[in-house]
């Protein structure tokens, strides 16, 4: 068990991760009320026969929107994300808002972007039954633990509730399905890398299907003081909410740090379903908390940076430029010997691609080499064409939107160091073009 006081600790960081992942995971803006396609909330009312609860004990969710015609057996299900939490502190404060408990949400979900019911808008996937998971676990629905001291009670069950979704969705359709997409944005892009493979094991052994992770893949990598922040949050992350049971078995075993498996880079080798990997190479939430966490930076010497990539110093550029090497490098077993991968790593700073509808698929939406992201995961999917691009580094690229806003964090208090020390560049870059 981690001490409390390491856990207490680390509460403000935590806070500052699930805020911006709070925002940055709502849809931007929409185009008129016309197009809003707002869904109602389904709560799984035998949960509790298997204590599948969010944080504060309350039943889990999800929103379902039938397909229909042609789509009408193929079924398209998104994790919701919002962040971690990794300490009592923050869960108890988590489970008094709407990412610990499902009394705090919002009863209708506007469905854009990936989820959206429009062919026009959507065309791979419009007609498709779409589902939301509601994210209420803090663990990207991987812990299996309650915590009880007599006066504080907290569900850590998030794998539960991955099991009692899918349990409710099965008789619904889900268990005749032709085709399926299990989608994710964020921390809930995290946990289609951990699901994944499960997720075939509840459908049709003849049914085509596939993952798709949006701004899931989260490196395990040290920040500007070279300290490992990330890597000793999910630790604690881990062992608080009971995780590590629920990792992959194969990746657990080979490691001898079995926590390091809930970092994508680590587990991805280990999945034999068809997968997908849309992230940006200069991912916000992992630019300002995993490469320039406030700990590595109390001065605020970043935050112009943060604001605006216009502003950064060359030293900052150079150090923006050696995360996007990493993330290059991490992927690079996966782009070239992953037969049946997909993958679209563009270079805008943004965070969660796939729900916004100017970043999903519009006339203005980001390229590379002149395909949007929902044409790439449609030729990937459908087996239309090879799907596997690496964008050029910033700023050659002028198709971004660069919508992500910035949190100043400068006023959390931590760990300071050098500054100027670049991300370690782990092996060589693939190429300056696209690819």
């Amino acid at each position: 068990m981690i001490p409390f006081i390491y856990l207490k600790k680390k509460t403000k960081f935590v806070v500052a991760l699930a805020l911006l992942c709070i925002i940055t995971v709502e849809p931007w803006r929409v185009n008129s009320a016309e197009q809003r396609l707002l869904v109602n909330m389904t709560l799984v009312a035998n949960a509790r026969d298997t204590g599948a609860l969010c944080l504060d004990g309350s039943l889990p969710a999800y929103h379902l929107d039938r397909g229909y015609g042609a789509g009408q057996n193929n079924w398209l299900l998104q994790f919701e994300g919002g962040g971690w939490c990794n300490d009592l502190p923050s869960c108890l404060e988590r489970a008094q808002t709407r990412r610990g408990s499902t009394r705090y949400m919002t009863k209708l979900e506007v469905f854009s972007g990936i989820l959206s019911n429009n062919a026009t808008l959507n065309p791979d996937f419009y007609n498709w039954n779409r589902v939301k998971l509601r994210y209420c676990d803090g663990a990207s629905f991987t812990g299996n633990r309650v915590f009880n001291n007599g006066t504080t009670k907290l569900y850590f069950k998030g794998q539960k509730i991955w099991e009692a979704i899918i349990g409710d969705l099965l008789p619904k359709g889900l268990g005749k399905a032709h085709k399926a997409l299990l989608s994710g944005c964020s921390a809930g892009g995290l946990a289609t890398f951990h699901h994944c493979d499960n997720f075939t094991k509840y459908l049709p052994i003849n049914a085509s299907v596939k993952c798709l992770s949006d701004a899931g893949f989260f490196l395990d990598g040290r920040d500007v003081s070279l300290n490992h922040t990330m890597r000793y949050f999910v630790k604690s992350l881990v062992t608080l909410q009971g995780i590590e049971q629920n990792l992959n078995k194969n990746c657990t075993s080979a490691l001898s740090y079995p926590d390091l498996c809930f970092f994508p880079q680590y587990a991805l080798k280990y999945i034999s379903t068809p997968y997908f990997i849309l992230n940006s190479a200069y991912d916000v939430f992992q630019f300002h908390h995993i490469l320039v966490p406030p700990s590595a930076d109390p001065r605020g010497h970043w935050n112009h940076c943060k604001v605006n990539p216009a502003a950064c110093t060359p030293d900052q550029i150079d150090t923006l430029q050696g995360f996007r090497l990493s993330m290059t490098a991490a992927l690079k077993p996966f782009y070239f010997y992953s037969s049946r991968g997909g993958m679209f790593i563009n270079s805008c700073f943004a965070h969660c691609q796939s729900e916004s509808q100017e970043t999903w698929f519009g006339a203005d939406s980001p390229r590379i080499n002149d395909k949007t992201i929902a044409e790439a995961v449609g030729d990937w999917y459908f087996s239309r064409n090879r799907s596997k691009a690496i964008d050029c580094a910033y700023p050659c690229d002028k198709t971004c939107h660069n919508l992500i806003p910035y949190i100043n964090p400068g006023h959390l208090e931590e760990d300071t160091g050098n500054l100027s020390t670049s991300f370690p560049v782990l092996l060589s870059e693939f190429s300056e073009k696209r690819i």
